[in-house]
């Protein structure tokens, strides 16, 4: 149960960043396919990004774990290509997306943890 509302709550975030982010769009069912991208993208996370950091690791080092947002945005970009719904338009757009959408995720995770005190 705690899964499904972290990824609803994953896919609040997407859909709010959907909307007030130019260059990102929804398009359709537009919180179908925020639950829909929440979903490839937590995959995605567990699966790709893992392979990616580990590939990565020495310019990874070199820049301090800055290459880390381009890791992100590299698999923004992905669900981009994956999902016919969702667009991003550049690599710039995704590295802030990425940022935002951690930001936003740490907020509506924490609200739900003090919802549960």
């Amino acid at each position: 149960m705690n899964l499904i509302i972290k990824l609803l709550l994953n896919a609040l975030a997407v859909f709010i960043l959907a909307y007030f982010l130019p260059g990102v769009e929804l398009s359709g069912d537009k919180f179908v396919t925020a639950i829909i991208v929440a979903i490839v993208l937590s995959v995605l996370n567990m699966l790709v990004k893992p392979i990616l950091v580990i590939l990565t690791l020495p310019i990874t080092i070199l820049t301090l774990g800055l290459f880390l947002l381009i890791i992100n945005a590299l698999i923004i970009l992905l669900v981009d290509r994956l999902i016919d719904g969702f667009s991003v338009s550049s690599i710039w757009v995704a590295i802030l997306f990425s940022i935002l959408l951690s930001i936003l995720q740490s907020i509506l995770h924490s609200l739900l943890k003090e919802g549960n005190d």
